[in-house]
């Protein structure tokens, strides 16, 4: 898909931000400290079992990767271009095969059979119809397998945006952040409660509900600065799972099991 000029109205293409993401997000604590608790929440499942994946909207193929190398079969797809190749670079450099195809999710998903698990993180909030995408995308987890969703949390951005005070407290109050500061900040970012909800009446049980950076974003570069990193981790882990804060999360991170 063409990179889209209105923001929000169409699902984005990442293509032009690959290396930003490579280096300015993967490449960091942030991104590591990301894949630390996905990884976690994961590893509760498929103990010894090979399981049939896909990674709806994989980006770079970190997650897929680390999942193909052991030994779960890999479908992966992205509409960017570019992060689909680096997937692929990624894949080829470990010599291990997996699907690729370079197309939205929603149309994957009418293309391939059910899966064990599918992975649909950091894609949802940047979707035209959020909700409906989800539908599509999950209809693709076979009765008894699971489905890994990440989201940016809309909790985060009245918190953070209410604590920088200034211009930004009207657009709170009006709904009207978006499209006033980085173009990394989502259009629809998810309630907790509604992606739960949701879940929830499409006959998913909840098996696993993480935030992900809890306080870390919400510090301030002074506070950052000032204290052990190492600190700041151990209370991040300590609270990542506990009831209100992990709802208070940068991302949220649900492991979902389909029940029927």
């Amino acid at each position: 898909m063409a990179k889209v000029k209105q923001r929000g109205k169409y699902d984005y293409n990442f293509d032009v931000m690959a290396d930003k993401f490579e280096n300015s997000i993967y490449g960091t604590l942030k991104g590591d400290w990301r894949l630390k608790l996905i990884k976690e929440d994961l590893d509760s499942i498929y103990q010894g079992d090979i399981a049939d994946v896909w990674d709806a909207g994989c980006g770079m193929g970190q997650i897929a990767l680390w999942l193909a190398k052991r030994g779960h079969r890999l479908t992966c797809n992205d509409i960017s271009y570019n992060m689909l190749q680096k997937a692929k670079e990624s894949f080829a450099k470990a010599d291990i095969e997996a699907t690729f195809y370079k197309a939205p999710a929603q149309d994957v998903a009418r293309e391939i059979e059910a899966k064990d698990l599918v992975i649909f993180h950091a894609v949802i909030e940047w979707l035209a119809n959020p909700l409906d995408g989800l539908s599509v995308v999950s209809s693709r987890v076979k009765k008894g397998g699971y489905l890994s969703l990440l989201f940016f949390n809309q909790h985060s951005i009245v918190f953070r945006n209410t604590l920088r005070g200034g211009w930004r407290l009207q657009t709170i109050l009006d709904d009207s952040w978006y499209g006033k500061g980085k173009k990394l900040t989502p259009p629809h970012p998810q309630k907790p409660s509604t992606i739960i909800k949701w879940l929830e009446s499409n006959n998913y049980e909840i098996v696993a509900h993480t935030g992900i950076r809890v306080f870390h974003d919400y510090m301030s570069e002074e506070a950052l600065s000032s204290s052990d990193i190492d600190k700041i981790l151990e209370i991040e882990y300590k609270y990542c799972r506990e009831e209100t804060y992990k709802d208070m999360a940068r991302y949220v991170h649900i492991l979902a099991r389909k029940l029927s």
